[in-house]
């Protein structure tokens, strides 16, 4: 099975809006999704899905189902384009041409930006991975500064990094307090690359990480209660597991939660405030939103 890209070019305002729908109706297949301008005059852009182990025909079929209404007649245009993606590390092949990622005294970048880290600055080395998270979105660059923020005002004892995906932010947890940081994800070939990255960040002793399905796992138990969460996966899940998350925090404890779009916002709100937390704090970037919520009547 192969990835299929497909690509459909519209008017900017209109690419845009494609793009958010696809973000919605995409959301539980983790199908990365972008927008950018795509010719020289600005006049158009194009909205793009990248359909994963699929076929042309089957790509066609499954966009066209979920976007029906999107296309005159439901059915995809004519100007879209659809094609087979040849078997490449995308992650690593974006990296070549991105600039460090500066959020406050951290700057996330790649082995060829090493030298663009100043002597104040805190680097984080991420390469390729087969995993979500580089630092070059707004989720990630989110809660990276809030990180900051929250460790200015209290000392956190036990921390979590829950979708850990590259590691960025229990790499970055590590490298700001000095203490150890559980890191856990679903897919075991993200948590391999989290170790590895840990271990080339030089805090490979504080990143302890395994690979578990959700908060059900037995070891969430030994390892907590945590007082810092931070958790950048999708709405959906995050609102599924609310009540099981939450039954892992410390009695005065901080939950950091982003991979969310800002029209995600009251969905995510109400199902934590169910959960008796309060929120505190909240933080857009380029459409991506993070929020903080507290647990116990406190404020960090």
């Amino acid at each position: 099975m192969d990835t299929i890209r497909v690509r459909i070019p519209a008017p900017e305002a209109e690419a845009k809006a494609l793009s958010d729908v696809m973000d919605v109706r995409f959301e539980d297949d983790g199908f990365p999704i972008a927008v950018f301008e795509s010719s020289a005059d600005g006049k158009f852009w194009t909205a793009e899905v990248l359909v994963l182990n699929s076929t042309i025909h089957d790509a066609t079929q499954l966009v066209e189902a979920r976007l029906s209404d999107q296309f005159a007649e439901g059915k995809m245009p004519v100007d879209a384009q659809v094609e087979i993606l040849p078997d490449i590390n995308w992650v690593a092949k974006s990296l070549e041409g991105l600039k460090p990622v500066q959020a406050e005294r951290i700057v996330v970048h790649g082995a060829h930006d090493r030298d663009a880290v100043g002597e104040s600055r805190i680097g984080i080395e991420i390469e390729a991975a087969q995993a979500f998270g580089t630092g070059h979105h707004g989720t990630t660059e989110g809660c990276l500064l809030e990180l900051q923020r929250l460790l200015k005002r209290h000392k956190y004892a036990r921390m979590l990094d829950l979708g850990t995906g590259t590691g960025v932010l229990g790499i970055a947890l590590a490298k700001l307090t000095g203490s150890e940081v559980l890191a856990t994800d679903i897919d075991p070939i993200a948590v391999e690359a989290a170790i590895d990255n840990a271990r080339k960040n030089d805090v490979g002793p504080l990143f302890k990480a395994f690979t578990g399905a959700g908060v059900e796992d037995r070891r969430f138990g030994e390892y907590g209660p945590f007082d810092l969460v931070v958790a950048n996966i999708l709405a959906k899940p995050l609102v599924q597991m609310s009540a099981k998350l939450c039954s892992h925090l410390a009695h005065r404890s901080t939950l950091v939660l982003s991979g969310l779009r800002i029209e995600h916002g009251p969905r995510i709100i109400s199902a934590y405030g169910q959960q008796d937390l309060r929120l505190v704090h909240r933080r857009e970037i380029d459409g991506w939103l993070t929020l903080t919520f507290v647990k116990g009547n406190w404020s960090p």
